[in-house]
């Protein structure tokens, strides 16, 4: 069949499809060209106390002046002068005239947008007049390396007359489908350009971005060539400039972009099926999970149920076969990849990339739907696979991030612990800029409902069918499940509260059986509106509470903790006869420094006791597990385990690795028959 077959046999499959998938979305998705659930922006939220608060904070003091110092340092915005050098000494007559890079990469101006981007965040949260003028010299050097007619690549533009590097090709885009990431790194700019215009109301690098938008549709407006980008972003940046400019040109290239994969019979890219039809994640997590989020935009703004129907797919290979514990995913080193169904191993990569982008696909899936199992994702990746990418001080990175160190591999590029930056150092830009807008994830409007998305201290304003109402929160939380709430709405008006019951006090670790609980009963949460008991209907996992609120009302919360014993599916290989450690929304591991100096040879049994203790003095401010009744086994001569005593301490995982490098395992082994003892000598 021809290609132009192909997509006719598509669209006459998908028309007759239409109207059973129209029905499968939620009551009146189809009415509106956006996401029915709209965000609660992040500058309208803020943490006054607690976890977030305190990351948040050195994010802002110490992550973004480190991560424009590594901008200058590692030479990525030497490349933006180097560019605009050589097209100036060219104009004036240098005819041969050309730079060789500073930099390693052709990537590396994705790095530079992307810390743009979190400074911007970071800005719009704490003004500093300083770095606001260094981040304007930035978007200076960037438009000044900008070719006449929006080009922006600077290894092409400083180096113009053969390729500087194996990546690229001769001409433009040409390679991109493989490894050229232009459209990587002008995707990346999109999203800089559009944060930047609406945190300060300029267009001084919204301009940069259209310029160079306009060359694209120039370039492939017409539908050819036929290119698919090797490494997604570029189809969020288009929405995210659709949304900002109200130019449906730029909703029209995100879908192209999209539209344009399924010819190449290239897995690792996600070009081995049109995008509708593709239902198992595979190849490069983080291109995956770019793709996803990008085919999640254009579902919602174009009213194309096609996307949902395929992403939601993928979402429960992923959720259902795919996901690390910890919510990690890309499980495979070589490739950076997703791996085969339940292949999680404990020397994982989990790239804190994927991590993230991890967590833009499930918000969106949330705004989609209003499902609450989406945020229940999203919160099991955001305290544990992405908080996990950066140090305490805010300066020390993970690229991957394993369940099991043995306290020496150098498994972090080079590093046996966490790094300062990277080579590729498309983590810390992206750990950057998501930990400034981590309030944005916190609550949502639809209609008349308020949802509260995630707890932590703090406070927020948002608007409820034109009512203003401020939210506060007090509580200790992922420390302790308890919540006040205070709900002030400017005047008295009714709407429904949708308070999130997390699927770990229900019981459940993910909305799938790829882990389960050794006992998973459902913890008895509750929640009081004024001192007073609530009738609160528990649907799509949100306590939902429908009344008449007026300012002064106080709501509290309670999801009890207990600590949960995990179990892995039966058809996860790393998993069998081992145990791991829950608390709340935290998964708990074993480091050497608090164990002895080894934790690989140590047995949880199940009747072991394990008790939270509260440690205001460690690491910031943690709650550890304390277990009385482990054992540590010896392998004898003769194959048989010796077992001694012993008494063990877990800490929060996002939390390792801020002492020094020592052995670390989240998963224990459950008896002697499974342990992994060391052999006698």
């Amino acid at each position: 069949m021809t290609q132009p077959d192909l997509r006719k046999f598509r669209r006459n499959s998908l028309r007759a499809f239409a109207p059973l998938l129209v029905a499968l979305l939620p009551a009146g998705w189809v009415a509106a060209a956006d996401y029915p659930v709209r965000p609660v922006p992040f500058t309208d939220v803020s943490f006054t106390g607690g976890l977030w608060h305190d990351r948040q904070a050195t994010n802002n003091r110490v992550t973004l002046p480190f991560a424009l110092g590594q901008c200058e340092s590692s030479k990525r915005m030497e490349n933006f002068d180097l560019a605009a050098d050589t097209m100036k000494r060219r104009a004036a007559g240098e005819k041969d005239f050309q730079h060789k890079p500073a930099s390693q990469l052709p990537f590396d101006d994705s790095d530079v947008f992307k810390v743009i981007e979190g400074a911007v965040f970071c800005l719009s949260v704490k003004p500093d007049p300083e770095m606001h003028k260094r981040v304007d010299g930035f978007i200076a050097r960037i438009a000044a390396a900008q070719e006449p007619d929006g080009y922006l690549y600077t290894f092409r533009t400083m180096h113009p007359d053969s390729p500087v590097d194996r990546r690229m090709h001769a001409q433009r885009w040409l390679k991109d489908s493989d490894s050229s990431h232009e459209l990587y790194n002008i995707g990346h700019l999109y999203e800089a350009g559009v944060a930047h215009a609406q945190a300060t109301q300029s267009k001084v690098l919204l301009d940069v971005c259209l310029k160079s938008a306009e060359l694209v549709q120039r370039d492939f407006g017409d539908g050819e060539p036929r290119i698919a980008p090797g490494h997604q972003v570029i189809e969020m940046g288009f929405a995210k400039l659709y949304r900002q400019t109200g130019d449906k040109r730029w909703l029209d290239l995100a879908k192209f972009f999209l539209d344009a994969r399924g010819y190449a019979n290239k897995p690792y890219s996600q070009d081995h099926k049109p995008v509708i039809d593709q239902r198992e994640a595979v190849g490069h997590a983080v291109r995956a999970n770019y793709l996803y989020s990008g085919m999640a935009d254009v579902a919602a703004l174009k009213n194309d149920p096609r996307y949902l129907e395929a992403i939601t797919a993928i979402w429960e290979n992923v959720v259902g076969r795919k996901l690390h514990l910890t919510g990690g995913c890309g499980a495979r080193g070589s490739g950076e990849a997703y791996g085969d169904d339940y292949e999680l191993p404990h020397r994982c990569y989990n790239e804190t990339c994927a991590a993230i982008a991890f967590l833009f696909w499930n918000h969106r899936m949330f705004l989609m739907t209003g499902d609450g199992k989406y945020m229940d994702v999203f919160e099991r990746t955001l305290h544990n696979g992405f908080l996990s990418g950066v140090s305490l001080s805010g300066d020390r990175f993970f690229y991957p991030n394993p369940l099991e160190f043995d306290g020496r591999e150098k498994f972090n590029h080079g590093h046996a612990g966490r790094a300062p930056w990277f080579g590729c150092a498309c983590c810390p830009p992206n750990i950057l800029r998501t930990m400034a807008s981590v309030g944005g994830y916190a609550y949502a409007v639809q209609d008349e409902r308020l949802y509260v998305n995630l707890y932590a201290q703090g406070e927020a304003r948002a608007e409820v069918r034109g009512n203003s109402v401020k939210i506060t929160q007090e509580t200790n939380y992922p420390w302790d499940g308890a919540v006040k709430l205070g709900i002030a709405p400017a005047k008295s008006g009714t709407f429904t509260l949708c308070l999130r019951i997390p699927g770990w006090v229900r019981g459940q670790p993910l909305p799938s059986d790829l882990y389960s609980y050794d006992d998973p009963t459902p913890a008895a949460w509750s929640v009081k509106v004024n001192g007073v008991a609530a009738q609160a209907e528990l649907t799509g996992g949100f306590a939902k509470i429908a009344r008449e609120w007026q300012a002064g009302d106080v709501v509290e919360l309670n999801l009890p903790m207990p600590v949960r014993r995990v179990a892995g599916n039966p058809k996860v290989a790393a998993t069998q006869g081992q145990v791991a450690l829950e608390r709340g929304p935290l998964v708990y591991c074993f480091e050497g420094m608090d164990n002895e100096g080894s934790v690989i040879d140590v047995v949880l049994p199940s009747s072991a006791q394990v008790v939270p203790v509260a440690k205001p003095e460690l690491l910031g401010g943690v709650t550890v597990l304390e277990v009385e009744g482990a054992a540590r086994v010896q392998r004898k001569k003769d194959g048989g385990p010796d077992a001694t005593p012993a008494r063990m301490v877990a800490v929060p995982y996002a939390f390792w690795n801020n002492r020094g490098a020592a052995p670390m395992s989240v998963w224990l082994a459950r008896d002697a028959a499974h342990a992994r003892g060391a052999a006698a000598n």
